[in-house]
């Protein structure tokens, strides 16, 4: 994992990582995201998860009252921090997904082209049981990732029907999109899923 990590930095250096800003496939990606976490109108309390240079956080940053920003990478932090430096609402964190905690929880958990750099569907669960741990009775969690295809074309255990599989075990699935752009590399599905826990 050090190595996955050591790449993501040098990844960062530049100046649209992943063009996640000027590719028209990532701008439709991100924009479908931001509507399936605003299903319920604004957020009390936000966890994104893996922020990369801040492109998406900079466009869910103006719904939520409360937004907590987790990357293992600290370069992806900073550069998330910078883009977003006009709001004071956030909180940042590096950490690793599988050890990060918060002693609140978050009505809004959202998880994109993150748990396939973990090493294994064994790590994958333990993230996501973690997650599912901090999110809200009635809660949304929304994931993204690149298909199951792709991800083990690129040399990662697994990808977006693997996990989504995983997230149904504890969670209702509310929505799905399929985003694909003109590139085999871009193929993604996104899902919804909503915490059936009640409210005490």
């Amino acid at each position: 994992m050090d190595m996955t990590y050591r790449s993501l930095d040098r990844e960062l250096t530049a100046e649209d990582p992943w063009r996640l800003d000027g590719n028209p496939f990532e701008r439709k990606r991100h924009a479908e995201m931001l509507r399936l976490s605003l299903t319920r109108g604004a957020i009390k309390n936000a966890l994104e998860v893996g922020c990369a240079a801040g492109a998406f956080t900079e466009m869910l940053a103006p719904h939520c009252q409360r937004l907590t920003v987790v990357d293992v990478v600290p370069r992806a932090i900073s550069r998330a921090k910078e883009r977003t430096r006009q709001w004071s609402h956030m909180v940042w964190v590096v950490s690793d997904i599988q050890r990060f905690s918060a002693a609140e929880s978050f009505d809004l958990i959202v998880v994109a082209e993150v748990l396939y750099y973990l090493a294994d569907t064994v790590e994958m669960r333990t993230a996501i049981r973690n997650l599912v741990g901090m999110l809200a009775p009635e809660g949304l969690l929304v994931f993204g990732s690149a298909r199951d295809a792709n991800c083990r074309r690129w040399g990662h255990a697994a990808g977006a029907e693997t996990v989504i599989a995983i997230l149904k075990e504890t969670l209702i699935e509310v929505g799905r999109v399929h985003c694909q752009g003109e590139s085999v590399n871009e193929d993604c599905l996104l899902a919804c899923f909503r915490n059936s826990i009640q409210p005490n």
